[in-house]
C-alpha cells in the first residue's frame, strides 16, 4: 500500500513557492516548478533527500529557473509537450491524460491553457493533491498572457469539479492581493470577508496562506465562481487594473 507523501513548501524569489514531494516508501523526491535551485537543494540536503524528478507546469523562468542545476545532479524533467521549445531542459513532454509517478503515486496531467499556451497541472487523485502552477491561485487565477478567457473559464470549470477536499498547491503567495479584489468583485460574499480576516492576520505574522482547497476556492474565488466566460473575462480585466 502506498504511504502518505511528504509535501514541503519552499519560498523562493519574491513570492514563489516551490513544492517538494517525497515518497518515504520509494525514497523518491520530486520538485515542482523550481524557480531557483539553491533553496530547493538546501531543503533536500537538510532532509537527506535526493531529487529524481522535476515537474514543470509551464515555461516561465520563475518556474524553470532551477531546472538545469537540479537536472545536472541526476533529475529528469517532465513538463508540457506543447512548450518543449521553451523548456530546453525538458526530457519528457506530457499532454492531457498522460501521467507521471513518484513511487506508486500517480499524477494525471490536465492541460490548462490560458496563462501560457501549453500550461498543465498535475492532479494526484489518490492523494487529494493538485499542483496548479499559475492556473489556479488562492482566490485568483493566472493572467491571460498567451490564452483567452474562454480557455481559462474551461479550466476553472474542470478544476471546480474536482473533489472539494482536494488540496491546491499553487505557485505564488498572491492571496492577499487576490482577496482584496475578490472582496470588490463580490462585496456581499461573507466567506470572502471571513477568509480575508484570516489571510491578513497570517500575512501580518509573516505566515504563508497556501495551500488551499477546492472547497475554499468554490466559496471565495471569483474566477472559480464565474458563471460564464464573459464574466471571467470581465473579472480578469478588472483584476489586472485593480
Amino acid at each position: 500500500m502506498a504511504g502518505a507523501l511528504e509535501i514541503v513548501r519552499i519560498p523562493a524569489l519574491s513570492d514563489n513557492y516551490v513544492w517538494l514531494v517525497h515518497d518515504p516508501v520509494s525514497d523518491e523526491t520530486v520538485v515542482i516548478d523550481p524557480s531557483d535551485a539553491a533553496p530547493v537543494l538546501a531543503a533536500t540536503e537538510a532532509r537527506g533527500w535526493t531529487i529524481s524528478q522535476i515537474w514543470n507546469t509551464h515555461w516561465h523562468p520563475d518556474h524553470t529557473g532551477g531546472n538545469a542545476a537540479i537536472k545536472a545532479l541526476g533529475a529528469v524533467v517532465s513538463g508540457p509537450a506543447a512548450e518543449a521549445g521553451k523548456i530546453p531542459t525538458l526530457d519528457y513532454g506530457v499532454r492531457e491524460g498522460d501521467s507521471v509517478r513518484i513511487g506508486t503515486h500517480v499524477a494525471r496531467v490536465i492541460e490548462t491553457p490560458g496563462h501560457t499556451a501549453g500550461h498543465i497541472v498535475f492532479y494526484m487523485a489518490d492523494d487529494a493533491a493538485l499542483f496548479s502552477g499559475d492556473t489556479l491561485f488562492a482566490m485568483g487565477c493566472g493572467r491571460l498572457f498567451e490564452g483567452d478567457a474562454a480557455q481559462m473559464y474551461g479550466n476553472m470549470q474542470r478544476l471546480a469539479a474536482l473533489p472539494p477536499e482536494t488540496i491546491v498547491y499553487c505557485a505564488h503567495e498572491y492571496t492577499q492581493s487576490n482577496g482584496r479584489y475578490a472582496a470588490a468583485a463580490e462585496p456581499d460574499n461573507q466567506a470572502v470577508t471571513e477568509r480575508m480576516a484570516t489571510v491578513d492576520a497570517q500575512r501580518a505574522a509573516g505566515e504563508p496562506t497556501v495551500p488551499t482547497t477546492i472547497a475554499l476556492e468554490l466559496a471565495t474565488n471569483p474566477f472559480l465562481r464565474a458563471t460564464s466566460a464573459d464574466q471571467l473575462a470581465e473579472r480578469r480585466a478588472a483584476k489586472d487594473a485593480f
